[in-house]
């Protein structure tokens, strides 16, 4: 299968362009600098410069190839706007390209999170919030989905709040980076609070499964570790890194603070049966131990 990916370069996107390359696959990624391209032509992959608000370039990635996967997104999370301004492009980036595919029942696989439900892990038949600081991508992800019923194989794959390699990565590597600029290994909260996570490795796997197999109009849960707590997760960022681990306020964590305070385990029990999808890598705790001083 010939795919157009967007995202290629990130935590995500590089593990997945490896995964399709080395599984029989070829790569058409998306890049928007001379730095992106270079990465992207060494891993294997073809070429398409551009941004992800090219609306024009996105829909002739899509009409090169034979199925998408959408893994961009603005990096800018420093304010409430930044946060909405990078949703609010990803969601425009998601309408054209299911518009350009609508009807070919070519496959597209695009990202989210996973959802949070008071008092159980989540699963892959929860909706996804449409509320809140990421409600946007929630509706956006769910517009795509509904697409299914007009000739689309448009599937979600859920990440959860940390995906690492290397101890980098999701909202455990924000937290390293936090504490690396105010000397604290802050966590919000109580700190009992839990995180999925799962390796850049695995989740890769997962979406080379979702765009070969999964039906159309299904969402599914790349999770590896159903919840980590934060305080565990802040006390391993806090030995690697030699700096105290104490409990702060979570407006110091920006427009992610509500989220980072919240309870939200995920299970990937139906992914896992499904699909036969089993994670083989190293569990987040276990990877913060790269982190260097």
């Amino acid at each position: 299968m010939h795919v157009f990916i967007t995202g290629g370069t990130g935590t995500i996107g590089s593990a997945v362009v490896a995964e399709l390359l080395g599984n029989g696959h070829t790569v058409l990624a998306l890049a928007r600098s001379d730095g992106s391209a270079q990465a992207l032509k060494s891993a294997g992959a073809e070429v398409l410069r551009g941004d992800l608000a090219d609306l024009d370039v996105l829909r002739s990635g899509a009409a090169q190839c034979d199925g998408v996967i959408s893994l961009a997104f603005g990096r800018d999370y420093s304010s409430p706007l930044a946060l909405a301004q990078a949703i609010a492009e990803e969601s425009a980036a998601l309408a054209s390209l299911g518009q350009e595919l609508i009807g070919s029942d070519r496959p597209i696989v695009t990202v989210s999170g996973t959802p949070w439900v008071p008092g159980r892990a989540s699963t892959e038949t929860d909706p996804l919030p449409t509320d809140g600081p990421v409600g946007g991508r929630g509706r956006s992800v769910t517009a795509l989905l509904d697409l299914a019923s007009h000739g689309l194989r448009s599937m979600a794959v859920r990440m959860p709040r940390t995906v690492h390699n290397e101890g980098q990565g999701g909202f455990a590597g924000l937290l390293v980076d936090a504490a690396r600029r105010t000397g604290v290994s802050g966590y919000p909260g109580d700190g009992t609070q839990r995180w999925p996570a799962v390796h850049a490795l695995d989740a890769a796997v997962l979406f080379r499964l979702v765009l070969e197999s999964a039906p159309a109009g299904t969402s599914w849960h790349a999770v590896a570790d159903e919840g980590d707590t934060v305080r565990d997760i802040a006390t391993v960022v806090g030995r690697r890194l030699g700096l105290p681990v104490e409990k702060v306020p979570q407006e110091n964590f920006g427009p992610f603070g509500p989220i980072f305070a919240m309870d939200q385990p995920a299970s990937s029990a139906r992914t896992r049966d499904a699909l036969g999808w089993q994670p083989t890598r190293s569990g987040l705790l276990e990877d913060l131990e790269n982190v260097q001083p």
